[in-house]
């Protein structure tokens, strides 16, 4: 970790919902999300704001030896947004307390504020955490 990842960072993301990203989408092999309305998807705005905290945080870490990865969300999602529609996303880093690092976060369609909230990170380094999960592929027998 750099010296200039300290709290205040701010980012900003902007996105244009395809089809692709709808609710339908998200488990095509879920029947229930097949019958329902093709707006963004809850789980594929998470991972928006989660991309917005990793662009925000990457240029003060030495990528991709460090990278970070969720631990925790806590959002809203306020209103529906139709594909077609740019989100934009606003995400500040609150807090830096070792490697753990907390986020707010924010995300509007233009006419809503589609979600906010917090999402927390954590530092890690890529390689011990690869060999770390090659570990429990091992335990686990696969």
């Amino acid at each position: 970790m750099k010296e200039s990842l300290l709290p205040g960072i701010q980012h900003e993301l902007r996105f244009r919902v395809p089809p692709s990203k709808t609710v339908p989408a998200l488990y095509p092999e879920a029947t229930e999300f097949q019958a329902m309305p093709a707006v963004f998807a809850t789980g594929f705005l998470v991972g928006l704001l989660e991309w917005a905290c990793i662009q925000a945080v990457n240029p003060h870490l030495d990528w991709p030896r460090e990278q970070t990865v969720g631990t925790h969300v806590n959002v809203s999602h306020e209103a529906a947004t139709p594909p077609g529609f740019e989100v934009t996303v606003r995400v500040k880093l609150v807090t830096v307390d070792g490697r753990r690092l907390g986020f707010e976060v924010e995300a509007s369609d233009g006419v809503d504020v589609v979600s906010r909230g917090t999402h927390e990170r954590f530092v890690i380094d890529a390689e011990r955490f690869a060999q770390k999960t090659a570990r429990k592929r091992e335990k686990a027998g696969d």
